[in-house]
């Protein structure tokens, strides 16, 4: 899934970016694939698409129908999921000039904004409702999303709904605090300075050659 994001700087210029990846639905059977494109700024979803099957045409249908009816960001953030690191996905970003930017492997707390939707949709709408069918799904996603974007309202940006902080571009925000800052080297080497005489260290900070 996709989200547009504003990231704003002290000097008062702000970046577009959005952010993509993609939750799976189980239905009666079989599963359905949803794809979403979600401003960090405001938690407005611009644009999602459902598939059954985990092919990329469905997330590039959805960058490009977003594209069109939002405008390009300067920076497009998603996970390392094979249709985001396609070379169909990548070639339309880079057509249009747009930043690339993905998730660290092992960062969790990168993708933090796009889950919390995905827990809405699910506990909020499809939890609830237990689409049997991929047209039962479509239409109850499509008055979710209108129900998300235009009257739930959301408590980081002071309890306003996503539409009308995107439209005001006033009292939104996206802040990700980074929990695991040091490096891996700097957990190395403090793993081998707690390390008593004797004891082994953990096998993934060993040094290990190889013959070839």
């Amino acid at each position: 899934m996709t989200r547009e994001c504003h990231v704003r700087f002290c000097e008062g210029l702000a970046v577009k970016v959005r952010r993509s990846t993609h939750p799976y639905i189980r239905l009666a059977h079989g599963f359905a694939y949803l794809v979403a494109i979600i401003d960090w700024y405001s938690r407005r979803v611009l644009g999602w698409r459902i598939s059954n099957s985990m092919e990329a045409a469905f997330c590039i249908d959805c960058l490009e129908e977003t594209l069109r009816s939002h405008g390009k960001p300067e920076i497009f953030n998603s996970d390392q999921g094979s249709q985001f690191t396609s070379e169909a996905f990548i070639g339309v970003l880079q057509r249009e000039g747009i930043v690339i930017s993905m998730d660290g492997r092992g960062r969790a707390f990168d993708n933090i904004f796009v889950e919390r939707l995905w827990r809405s949709v699910k506990h909020e709408d499809v939890y609830l409702n237990g689409y049997a069918t991929m047209g039962e799904l479509m239409v109850g996603l499509t008055e979710y999303f209108a129900f998300y974007n235009d009257e739930r309202p959301h408590q980081s940006p002071g309890q306003k709904t996503p539409e009308a902080v995107y439209r005001s571009a006033i009292g939104g925000g996206a802040v990700i605090v980074d929990k695991f800052p040091r490096t891996v080297e700097d957990a190395a080497t403090e793993n081998r300075e707690k390390a008593k005489p004797g004891q082994r260290r953990p096998a993934a900070n060993e040094k290990v050659g190889c013959a070839t």
